[in-house]
C-alpha cells in the first residue's frame, strides 16, 4: 500500500443534544469499555504529560513520536473510576449539566470559533484530555466544578479532576455564534454539517473488525490539542492521539465551516498488531424504513432515514447508488476499487414530504463525502447494514477497507477530505437516481421495482429516444421491463420484476445506455426476503 504522508507530519451557552444522537455516538464508546480518569497515572498518560503536557512546546512530530512509541508498549485501558453522580446518569440528567460562559474557550474574543468543553457521564464515560495551544505553548485545560451548570443533581462541593468527555466546535462570527460546527465526543466519533443543516451521519476516527465474528474494535482519542485560532480566521486545526488494542494514531484535522464544511483529516498509524480488517474515512448513518424497504412498518411517516444510499465514485470513473436497506439479517457488500476517487452516504431527498417528521427533520441531514487526498491504492468500500427496529441506532456502516493489512512495525500514513454537505461537490455529469420504490410483485415470490433517474440530459427527446435501460441480476432473472420516459419532468422511470426463486439474496444493476456509453450512474441492489 503506497503511503501518502500529510504536511501534519513535517515538522455563550451548550446548544441542548437530542437523545437520539446522544445514544448513537455513545453506544460504542460503552462498549468499547474504554473509560478513567483523564490524569490516571499509566505510562500512556504519563508519557503524554512529558511530551505534550502543560507548559511544552508543541510540536506536531513529537505527537507522531509519541504514538509510535505507545504502539511499542502493551495497551493500558484507563480505569474506570467516574465518581457518583456521573457514573449512572439518565439521559435526561446528563443533558442538564451545561457548561457555564466561561468555561467556553475563546468567547467573545472575535477568533472564528469558540469551543465547549464536554463533561463525562451517561454513555459517555470515557476520561479525554483537552489542551490548546497557544503561541506555540501547550496549555491544559483544567476540569473545573464551577464552570458547569448540574441542573437537579447533587454533586459534591468538591471534585477531582474528571477530565472531559470531548469537546464542541461553535461559530463566533456574526452570523454564526450559535452554530454547532463539529462535535468530538465518544470514541473516534465526531460529527458535522453545512449550514443550516441538523447534526446526522457520523464519522470516525478509525474502524476496526467492524462486522467480524469476535467483535468489533472502538479505539479511542485519549486527548485532543486544539490551536488557538488567529483572529477572525476562517479554520480551526485540531490534533488528536488515538489508541487501542491493536493501533495507535497521531491525527490532524483542518475545520473550515460554511455553507459546505470541509473536514481535512490526516493520520499516521502505528499497529500494535497485525489487523486485516481496518478502514479509514468511516461512516456511520440510520436506514429505518423507506419506499424500498417497508417490512412490518405501522408508522405514520412515510420514510425514516438520514442517508437514503451509498454513492461512489471509483477509480474506473464509474458512478454508483446503492440505496440502503433495513434487512433481515447483517448484509456486507464490498465494492472493489483499484483507488477510489470519493464516496460517502448522501441524504438526497430534501423535502419534507418525503419524512413528514416535524421533530427530526430527516430532510435536513447532512451528506458526507470522502476525497482521498493522495493515491490510497487498491482495496474496496466496504458496507454493513444492521437490522434495527429503532431509528436511534446507527445500522449502516460504510468505510475504505485498504487491500493491504496492519502489520505491527509498520507506519502507515493517509489524508482524505470531508465535505459536510447538501450535495457532494462533484457533480456527477449523468442522470442520477431519484427514487428507487420496492413493492408486491404479480406473483407470491416475485417483487415489483420502480427506478427513477433524472437529469438535464433527459429533458431531450431524441435522447430520451435513444436510451436503452441496461438490467441484469445474479442470480434470479428479472421481467416485464417497462420504460416511462417523461422529457417534460426530465424523468425516466424503469419498472420491471425481479423473480428470486428459491436464492436468499439476488444483486441487480441498472445504467441508462445510449451509443454505448452510460448516460446515467449504475444503480446497484441487493434484494434479500
Amino acid at each position: 500500500m503506497s503511503s501518502v504522508k500529510p504536511a501534519i507530519f513535517s515538522g455563550g451557552t451548550g446548544l441542548p443534544v437530542d437523545r437520539r444522537t446522544v445514544l448513537s455516538m455513545g453506544l460504542a464508546a460503552g462498549a468499547a469499555a474504554f473509560a478513567g480518569p483523564a490524569l490516571a497515572q499509566n505510562f500512556a498518560t504519563q508519557a503524554m504529560q512529558n511530551a505534550l503536557g502543560e507548559g511544552q512546546r508543541f510540536n506536531a512530530t513529537t505527537l507522531t513520536d509519541l504514538a509510535k512509541l505507545l504502539a511499542k508498549r502493551p495497551y493500558q485501558a484507563p480505569p474506570n473510576d467516574l465518581p457518583d453522580p456521573f457514573n449512572n446518569l439518565t439521559y435526561e440528567q446528563y443533558i442538564g449539566i451545561r457548561a457555564q460562559p466561561n468555561a467556553f474557550l475563546w468567547s467573545n474574543e472575535g477568533r472564528g470559533f469558540t469551543v465547549e468543553p464536554l463533561h463525562r457521564g451517561f454513555a459517555f464515560q470515557n476520561a479525554v484530555s483537552l489542551f490548546t495551544i497557544e503561541d506555540g505553548l501547550v496549555r491544559r485545560v483544567v476540569y473545573d466544578r464551577s464552570r458547569f451548570d448540574y441542573g437537579r443533581l447533587n454533586v459534591p462541593a468538591t471534585l477531582p479532576d474528571l477530565g472531559f468527555s470531548g469537546f464542541r466546535v461553535f461559530g463566533d462570527a456574526q452570523n454564526d455564534r450559535t452554530r454547532e460546527i463539529a462535535i468530538f465526543q465518544g470514541a473516534t466519533f465526531f460529527r458535522s454539517s453545512a449550514r443550516g443543516q441538523n447534526l446526522g451521519v457520523m464519522a470516525r476516527g478509525l474502524t476496526l473488525k467492524a462486522g467480524d465474528p469476535k467483535g468489533e474494535e472502538f479505539p479511542l482519542f485519549r486527548a485532543f490539542w486544539i490551536e488557538q485560532p488567529a483572529a477572525r480566521t476562517d479554520n480551526l486545526v485540531i490534533y488528536a492521539l488515538l489508541d487501542s488494542e491493536s493501533v495507535t494514531g497521531a491525527y490532524r484535522f483542518t475545520l473550515r465551516p460554511g455553507d459546505v464544511t470541509i473536514i481535512d483529516a490526516e493520520l499516521t498509524l502505528f499497529p500494535r498488531s497485525a489487523v486485516e480488517n481496518w478502514g479509514v474515512a468511516g461512516m456511520t448513518s440510520t436506514y429505518l424504513f423507506g419506499p424500498n424497504d417497508r417490512r412490518n412498518v405501522d408508522d405514520v411517516r412515510p420514510a425514516v432515514y438520514e442517508s437514503g444510499g451509498l454513492q461512489i465514485h471509483n477509480g474506473n470513473d464509474e458512478w454508483i447508488w446503492r440505496p440502503l436497506s433495513n434487512p433481515e439479517t447483517l448484509q456486507i457488500s464490498a465494492f472493489v476499487d483499484p483507488s477510489p476517487k470519493g464516496f460517502g452516504l448522501i441524504q438526497r431527498d430534501r423535502d419534507s414530504s418525503a419524512f413528514l417528521d416535524d421533530d427530526q427533520m430527516f430532510e435536513r441531514r447532512p451528506s458526507l463525502w470522502i476525497e482521498p487526498i493522495g493515491d490510497w491504492s487498491p482495496g474496496l468500500v466496504q458496507l454493513i447494514e444492521i437490522p434495527t427496529e429503532s431509528e436511534i441506532n446507527d445500522n449502516v456502516l460504510t468505510y475504505w477497507r485498504p487491500k493491504q493489512p496492519l502489520q505491527p512495525g509498520a507506519e502507515v500514513s493517509l489524508a482524505y477530505r470531508q465535505f459536510w454537505c447538501w450535495l457532494p461537490p462533484e457533480r456527477v455529469g449523468l442522470a442520477t437516481v431519484a427514487a428507487t420504490r420496492v413493492g408486491r410483485g404479480r406473483t407470491n415470490t416475485s417483487r415489483r421495482f420502480m427506478v427513477d433517474f433524472t437529469g438535464e440530459m433527459l429533458k431531450q427527446t431524441q435522447t430520451v429516444l435513444e436510451l436503452k435501460a441496461m438490467l441484469s441480476t445474479a442470480p434470479g432473472t428479472v421481467a416485464n421491463l417497462r420504460l416511462w420516459p417523461y422529457p417534460e419532468r426530465k424523468l425516466y422511470r424503469v419498472g420491471f420484476e425481479l423473480e428470486p426463486g428459491n436464492e436468499s439474496a439476488c444483486e441487480l444493476r441498472l445504467v441508462l445506455e445510449a451509443g454505448g456509453k452510460p448516460l446515467s450512474e449504475t444503480w446497484l441492489y441487493r434484494w434479500t426476503p
